[in-house]
């Protein structure tokens, strides 16, 4: 056995022979590039000259000299631990994903992954993968994909074992750390997750916003559950067990800055202006950052990474407080919708598109908003605009469900007051009824706002409509219908009894005149819906005709007996029953009804 200094001396004779300051050889060349057994002398002289260190026997003098060994060992240890990262270090590949995460990529022109997470996967396949790939493991929705081959880890360890026992864990993390947050980087960019600061996304149109939620959604599955977990796996197979919490160090020096990167976004979403078109895109976050909590719990178990756990929680939170504070303001927003000028025609308000569209879209997140609802809406009896509520409480009914009513019912408060500026009593009720009407058809076009709405409450909106539609044909058809009535137009005295004839041109020429007034300014009013303009005809002709009919038949004959009787009987029955499919069309009429006969 050879003395210490014999060994030592010939352990430094093979570190300054890799002294890359000293030599033009160890500048050109990388040790574990070359021959295997060159690397491993190196690293046993490494050993040897740490030994040294620790000798009680060591002098004052030759402690200099180990030092400088250690000083320089360390130096081409960190570049050779850079050099094999660095080689074995790129972004992941769209395949990459795809085989670890069992879901499709399609690479768009920009560039970026678009990526769709398959729903299952069934039994034969998750065994036939894990029969013929061992390359990663699979908890919960966690993919993990070997980052470096076996080999490079085995002398990525064995390095960075020999730098941490000699006290250069930092320099070795910081060196590990540099490396792959460029490839976490380079990843996030093939993903299309931007560098953008809290404020940077506040700053961003809303438009432009919804595009990049889309993106970071189907990001932030990929980088959680393939990138940040791969990570996290290469960080303990190469520093587990090398002490200090290595491994756990390594993994957040790496992650730390790319997590908060990612998370970043989604908590300047959580905090911004709340208005009614975010609902949904902060909803659809929600519900990713729900799905993927464990994901991010398991990934960042650790104590060091804590911090990260805490930040997707509260993000979480926020964005279900964003969504309850959404939909109260909303609420209020319908209620008070300011517009005064009275929609052409009576046709259906914008207004109640948008609402009704919106509460339709609101009953398709049903399961997430049920959870995030816990209370009902607020009623003020202060408030003397406030509607009375207009349905009765049912067992079971989630306090979701009696939001969406209550946006209904101020849907209507606020109709009423919108069919008030309306001039004429007539077009007043038909605008109210054609609003209701498309209220109903929405709520019974969607199972979901259905069930959630109830059938009582349903009957009372149906029962509002029937009550429009009869207020509409009382303003407008009584007044018609009068002239066609027998009082007035008999006369009895001592030298005579019998029909007045001045009486009945009088009321032939109020009846043309009524008649044809309110065919003009009809015609131009809009029913959108075919059903019930067809339904509102019919009944208006089982009104109209059979009265007109049976005036005529009773009348014609004191009529024609007398001097032009054309001025007076001027439309035929058929000439009426034309004359009403032009209602509700919203088109101008010539000034005279259209004639089928005289």
């Amino acid at each position: 056995m050879e003395p210490p200094e014999v060994e030592f001396e010939a352990a430094e004779k093979i570190i300054l022979r890799w002294d890359s300051t000293a030599s033009e050889e160890a500048k050109e060349h990388m040790i574990f590039e070359g021959d295997k057994l060159e690397a491993d002398r190196y690293l046993r002289a490494v050993d040897e000259i740490q030994r040294s260190m620790e000798s009680a026997a060591i002098t004052d003098d030759d402690q200099h000299k180990v030092n400088s060994a250690i000083q320089i060992a360390m130096a081409r240890l960190e570049d050779e631990f850079r050099n094999i990262l660095l080689i074995h270090t790129s972004p992941l590949e769209a395949d990459s994903f795809s085989s670890s995460t069992h879901s499709r990529f399609s690479t768009e022109s920009s560039g970026e992954f678009n990526v769709e997470e398959e729903c299952h996967e069934d039994d034969d396949h998750s065994k036939e993968e894990e029969h013929h790939s061992s390359s990663y493991r699979s908890t919960s929705g966690i993919h993990e994909i070997d980052l470096v081959p076996p080999e490079a880890i085995h002398d990525l360890r064995s390095i960075a074992e020999r730098m941490i026992s000699a006290g250069y864990l930092r320099e070795c993390i910081q060196v590990y750390g540099s490396v792959r947050k460029s490839s976490i980087d380079a990843s996030f960019r093939r993903l299309g997750i931007e560098k953008l600061s809290i404020g940077d996304v506040q700053r961003l149109e809303w438009e432009a916003l919804e595009t990049k939620i889309r993106r970071w959604i189907r990001a932030a599955k990929v980088c959680v559950r393939v990138v940040f977990a791969s990570e996290k796996v290469l960080c303990e197979r190469i520093f587990e067990d090398l002490g200090s919490s290595a491994d756990d160090t390594c993994f957040m020096e790496t992650v730390k800055g790319p997590a908060i990167q990612l998370f970043n976004f989604a908590e300047a979403i959580s905090i911004s202006r709340r208005s009614p078109e975010k609902l949904f895109k902060i909803l659809d976050l929600h519900d990713a950052l729900l799905d993927l909590l464990p994901d991010i719990d398991a990934v960042f178990g650790s104590n060091l990474s804590e911090s990260i756990r805490v930040q997707a929680a509260e993000i979480l939170s926020r964005l279900a407080e964003a969504a309850r504070g959404i939909l109260s303001e909303f609420e209020n927003a319908v209620q008070r919708e300011p517009s005064r000028v009275p929609v052409p025609g009576g046709t259906i308000h914008p207004l109640t598109r948008y609402v009704m569209n919106y509460i339709s879209l609101i009953s398709d997140y049903k399961q997430t908003l049920i959870q995030l609802i816990v209370s009902k809406p607020r009623y003020s009896e202060e408030d003397p605009t406030t509607p009375e509520m207009e349905f009765s409480e049912r067992e079971n009914q989630s306090p979701l469900a009696y939001h969406l009513i209550w946006i209904i019912v101020n849907l209507q408060f606020n109709l009423e007051g919108k069919s008030k500026h309306y001039k004429d009593a007539s077009i007043a009720h038909l605008f109210f009824m054609n609003n209701v009407h498309y209220i109903v058809q929405k709520v019974k076009g969607s199972p979901e706002l259905r069930e959630m709405i109830g059938d009582d409450y349903l009957k009372k909106l149906m029962g509002k409509f029937r009550q429009a539609a009869m207020s509409y044909q009382r303003a407008t058809w009584v007044r018609v219908l009068s002239c066609l009535r027998d009082e007035g137009l008999h006369v009895s005295g001592s030298f005579s009894s019998g029909v007045s004839k001045s009486a009945l041109r009088e009321r032939f020429k109020a009846f043309n005149s009524m008649f044809e007034e309110t065919h003009r300014m009809q015609a131009t009013w809009i029913i959108p819906d075919p059903q019930l303009r067809e339904e509102l005809r019919i009944s208006i002709s089982e009104k109209l005709i059979p009265a007109y009919r049976s005036f005529l038949g009773r009348f014609r004959g004191h009529i024609e007996s007398g001097k032009h009787p054309e001025m007076y009987i001027k439309y035929s029955v058929e000439d009426l029953e034309i004359a009403v499919l032009d209602f509700f069309e919203g088109i101008t009429v010539s000034c005279h009804i259209r004639k089928r006969s005289q």
